[in-house]
């Protein structure tokens, strides 16, 4: 027998349950959307106070910088070692460190071989302004592409190196014809998203790259994406959103999230490698790093590093000798053929 004096109060609740659930589909519809598309095509971000200040005087940081567009229309950046011998601090800084360590190093201004810096996701080819700094003090070209979706790039989609993997090899080409240098001997370097397009580019058949250098990048995005977000939402919320984000991505760029792995291409590797990880990286965990490394084939020459306590967007600026731990490993095999 039902207490009428209760049934309203009943009716009441079932209502505000229905309406919890329609609000909690409605979030879940909306993170969905915005998560498929943020992962596909996010936020380009501005210029920065440091960017401007280093194009708009890079003899203060010892380099020489050129502007140009590929024939894809990839807007790119070229930093060479200014030919007075003079650097900025963090080039005297990595030198020095460098030579504390016994590396031989030529004379300032002089340039070894030519290096692709391919940047992480939400970012721009101008952050790794001050990369090409340390590196060109060691005696390298740096070549620094807007990858796509991101910067000034013209492309709408970013794909994680499937569709995104000749483009450095482009680069590497026109940068040779256009300027005049010898387009040997080649490096890759790549952070993140820029790491796994650096696997990519160089499992292709007859690749240029001498080495590879990867930093904070990941084995596959699909769980990396999932860890990030069971995380902060939990378990249930996680996969939910992962599954939705999935399709939205799919429709968006015609690619399964499942196939953007970088422990594939990279298990094919037949060159040098160095993987450098923060430990304290929750973005994309020291695990997913690990994985990666395990992929690649037990033969190759390779190296993997820890850089304590950095996070994923501290990793290039903590006091461990990153740039000088980098430039060691470059300057040692950029004379050898993979």
């Amino acid at each position: 027998m039902i207490h009428h004096s209760a049934y309203p109060w009943a009716v009441i609740t079932r209502r505000r349950m229905t309406l919890a659930i329609l609000i909690l589909l409605t979030l879940l519809a909306v993170a969905w959307g915005w998560g498929g598309l943020e992962i596909a095509s996010p936020a380009r971000r501005p210029l920065q106070a440091h960017h401007l200040e280093f194009l708009q005087n890079p003899a203060a940081h010892g380099v020489r910088l050129s502007r140009f567009l590929l024939s894809d229309q990839t807007p790119c950046l070229m930093i060479e070692p200014a030919t007075d011998g003079i650097m900025g601090r963090r080039g005297l800084t990595v030198r020095e460190q460098l030579k504390n360590q016994s590396v031989p190093l030529s004379e300032p201004g002089t340039i070894l071989g030519t290096l692709v810096l391919l940047h992480g996701r939400n970012g721009r080819k101008e952050d790794y302004l001050l990369v090409g700094e340390r590196l060109c003090a060691a005696g390298f070209r740096c070549l620094l592409p807007d990858l796509p979706a991101h910067g000034e790039h013209p492309g709408k989609v970013a794909t994680f190196g499937i569709q995104e993997a000749a483009m450095p090899a482009l680069l590497l080409r026109e940068a040779a014809e256009k300027f005049g240098f010898s387009p040997q001997p080649a490096g890759l370097l790549g952070m993140s998203m820029g790491g796994a397009v650096a696997i990519h580019a160089a499992a292709r058949v007859a690749a240029p790259w001498r080495t590879l250098v990867v930093i904070s990048s990941f084995d596959r995005l699909d769980t990396t994406l999932k860890n990030n977000v069971s995380r902060k939402a939990g378990a249930w919320l996680g996969a939910a959103w992962l599954a939705g984000a999935e399709q939205v991505y799919r429709l968006r760029t015609g690619i399964q999230m499942a196939e953007i792995r970088s422990d594939r291409p990279a298990s094919t590797l037949d060159l040098p490698v160095l993987i450098c990880h923060g430990t304290a990286d929750r973005v994309i965990p020291l695990a997913s790093g690990q994985r990666l490394y395990a992929a690649l084939k037990p033969a190759v020459e390779k190296r993997w590093i820890e850089v304590p306590g950095a996070d994923h967007h501290n990793v290039l600026i903590t006091d461990f000798p990153l740039y000088a731990t980098l430039a060691r490993w470059l300057l040692e095999h950029m004379g050898k053929k993979p």
